[in-house]
């Protein structure tokens, strides 16, 4: 360490000898620029924007959750419900496969489509019923 300091030393000793200078100009005074510093190689700068970059990627990333908060999570309801229908379609399809149970199903939607028909279409005061009933299921999700 005190080598290094001694070299220098000599090293400015040595320039401020040896450097030519306009006659009546203080060169005591002058401001020396400091020393050049040692380029650096290709790794070590890659190495460096890397790490700048890992540094400053949780300040990157709050920012941007930050500033794109509402669409971030429209798309993720968006992506939720279109993996909730895939899911409900595929259970679907595999309950479609079973033998006997497609068939069960069509029976058990004819029966209960007939039994709507009969029990709120075919007269005015049930239509009405049905009518005032799907008003209030409306006002309750709605409101007033």
């Amino acid at each position: 360490m005190e080598t290094e300091q001694q070299q220098r030393e000599s090293i400015n000793a040595s320039l401020s000898q040896d450097t030519l200078a306009l006659e009546g100009v203080d060169t005591v005074n002058l401001p020396r620029l400091s020393p050049a510093p040692e380029p650096e190689s290709q790794w070590q700068q890659i190495s460096r924007q890397i790490t700048q970059f890992l540094e400053q990627f949780p300040q990157y990333l709050s920012s941007f959750f930050q500033n794109y908060k509402q669409p971030l999570i429209t798309i993720g309801l968006i992506l939720a419900a279109i993996f909730t229908a895939k899911v409900a379609l595929a259970v679907l399809d595999a309950i479609n496969g079973i033998a006997l149970l497609s068939p069960l199903f069509e029976l058990v939607g004819i029966a209960y489509a007939s039994w709507f028909i009969s029990r709120y279409l075919l007269k005015a005061s049930t239509r009405q019923e049905l009518v005032d009933e799907i008003q209030l299921l409306k006002n309750q999700f709605v409101g007033e």
